[in-house]
């Protein structure tokens, strides 16, 4: 049987609980996670009517944090994606978070995370509209990631931006001429300059409570406004369905999944990961258990944080309309959108069964479920 993140958790997370006190949210996502898929949560119990034969199926957890579950919400979110894809070229936008700012992170994260967003919306709008740019809309989805591959603190938010923009007056497209879309030294100068601003009027206003030194401040601040940001900047080139079906890997889960998990002992926990500064390749890292849970926390989110957003002609209540407009503008129907290999119907992944449809002792499908209530150890 394969090794859990859960798994990983009940064993450790109590000799972590003794040095270190966890924030309730914290709390209840380490709780849900230990708890997915046992009897603690209830679930059914079904029985062949031909052999007789009895099993028991836990409910999951459907916490957003957890490894285990939302799959299926992963791939309702891929394939509503799929559905909004223009047929034009698309980029794949990354902003990084300097890592100066991750004490401030771990203090106020809803504070950190929300300003980071608005930084990086108001940037990206901002060279969109320059009539020396674009001169239009922009459209596109962020996607807020914490994690490294070795489970430490990176901060950074994926855009999936089309190549172009819609100016809504005129109702033309107009395409973007450029292999990176926008400059990344200028994008990295302009996000920087807003989002220092906006942490300096948020501190004076009492919003980064537990930072309390302001020469800390003054410092942190006045060093970041000398540091390159990172930005990358790259055009999908047909594999726009390959940075989607990453994005929608961890929509319903954070940092790490249980594939990548190898070996636990008493003290340890080994996993799989890509380096990225050698060449992508993959190595193996050990962790001390409780470094391991240190770790996997920093990355749960503060009690209903929005870490998908959508912007411009992308948001929910504009999207429907100004995809049909753009399109027009486009002169392509609708019915010929470019859209990955993967074309299952959105229908197939709503309906498809949790339970089994056939007895795994007599393969029969006579089977149903003889109890819903909350099931005791046999």
């Amino acid at each position: 049987m394969s090794l859990t993140t859960a798994q990983v958790l009940q064993r450790f997370l109590p000799a972590y609980r003794h040095t270190h006190k966890l924030t309730p949210q914290q709390a209840k996502v380490t709780n849900l996670l230990c708890a997915c898929h046992t009897q603690a949560l209830g679930g059914y119990t079904l029985r062949c009517d031909d052999c007789g034969h009895c099993k028991d199926y836990f409910h999951s957890c459907r916490n957003r944090h957890c490894p285990q579950c939302q799959r299926q919400a992963s791939e309702h979110w891929l394939l509503q994606r799929q559905q909004d894809l223009l047929p034009v070229p698309y980029f794949h936008v990354v902003f990084t978070l300097p890592h100066t700012l991750n004490g401030w992170v771990q203090l106020h994260p809803e504070v950190l995370y929300r300003l980071f967003f608005q930084a990086v919306s108001s940037t990206l709008k901002t060279f969109g509209r320059d009539p020396k740019r674009l001169n239009g809309e922009l459209g596109w989805t962020s996607v807020l990631h914490t994690w490294g591959q070795n489970l430490n603190q990176h901060v950074h938010t994926h855009c999936l931006i089309p190549g172009g923009a819609f100016n809504t007056d005129t109702q033309v497209w107009r395409e973007a001429r450029s292999t990176y879309l926008f400059p990344v030294k200028a994008l990295s100068r302009r996000v920087r300059g807003v989002l220092v601003s906006s942490l300096r009027k948020a501190y004076d206003r009492g919003e980064l409570s537990r930072i309390e030194d302001h020469a800390e401040v003054d410092r942190v601040l006045n060093t970041l406004m000398h540091l390159p940001w990172g930005v990358f900047s790259k055009p999908t080139y047909g594999h726009t369905d390959t940075v989607l079906g990453y994005l929608a890997q961890y929509t319903y889960r954070i940092a790490i999944s249980d594939r990548r998990l190898l070996t636990m002992d008493e003290n340890s926990v080994s996993f799989k990961y890509k380096d990225y500064a050698d060449d992508y390749r993959q190595k193996v890292m050990a962790l001390q258990g409780t470094e391991f849970v240190r770790r996997f926390l920093l990355h749960v989110l503060p009690q209903g944080f929005m870490r998908i957003r959508h912007y411009g002609f992308m948001v929910n209540c504009q999207r429907r309309r100004k995809l049909a407009q753009i399109r027009q503008s486009l002169s392509t129907a609708a019915t010929s959108v470019s859209r990955p290999p993967r074309t299952c119907p959105e229908s197939a992944v709503a309906v498809k069964a949790v339970l089994p449809t056939s007895c795994p002792r007599c393969h029969c499908t006579h089977i149903r479920i003889i109890t819903r209530e909350k099931i005791r150890k046999r």
